[in-house]
């Protein structure tokens, strides 16, 4: 304990007495300077993240230093609009919906040097990122509906002639049409 009757504080860097001592990673801190560096939120040792010499809360500590990715949200549903920004994290911008412009849907035409071609984007796809469908391999980020842009799955999934779409545009577009073929629970839409 240095001379001035205890610790330092690891955020003010002044004396912290006993009564007021909060200690983290074996630094001591006020109570009121216990918080997080990122949204200010008080801390305690069950919400508390450390990275290096800086104190987060599990949110903060996961938005910035947390995997990152499809797959990745926070939880719980994960609609947060919030892109990191105030953490120094720059937001990604998703690229424009391009639906595929190759004639020839076949994987086997499109194959270059081991790796499936994307018929999407037209880049390489590799085993890490690819997701088969429709007879063909596709990135993630490009396993989109072809009409609506809608990201699938393999249960929300259509696909016809090489492309894909999602179950609601496959229905609109090549479904069948006519009286008693609305879109279900007594809808009067007006097929064109």
């Amino acid at each position: 304990m240095p001379f001035g009757g205890g610790n330092k504080c690891g955020c003010c860097q002044k004396t912290v007495y006993f009564a007021e001592e909060m200690q983290c990673e074996g630094k001591s801190f006020h109570k009121s300077c216990f918080l997080c560096m990122a949204c200010k939120k008080n801390l305690d040792s069950t919400t508390v993240a450390v990275h290096v010499d800086e104190i987060y809360c599990k949110s903060c500590y996961g938005k910035k230093y947390g995997p990152k990715g499809y797959g990745f949200g926070g939880g719980a549903g994960t609609l947060s609009m919030d892109t990191g920004e105030g953490l120094g994290i720059k937001p990604e911008q998703p690229q424009a919906h391009r639906p595929t412009n190759n004639p020839n849907a076949s994987k086997f035409a499109q194959s270059s040097g081991g790796a499936d071609v994307c018929p999407r984007c037209g880049k390489s796809v590799y085993a890490a990122e690819k997701v088969v469908a429709g007879g063909n391999s596709w990135h993630k980020s490009c396993f989109r509906c072809a009409k609506c842009g809608k990201g699938l799955e393999s249960t929300t999934l259509a696909d016809k002639d090489g492309e894909i779409y999602c179950k609601a545009c496959y229905a609109k577009n090549f479904g069948p049409k006519g009286f008693g073929f609305g879109q279900g629970a007594g809808a009067l839409a007006h097929a064109q």
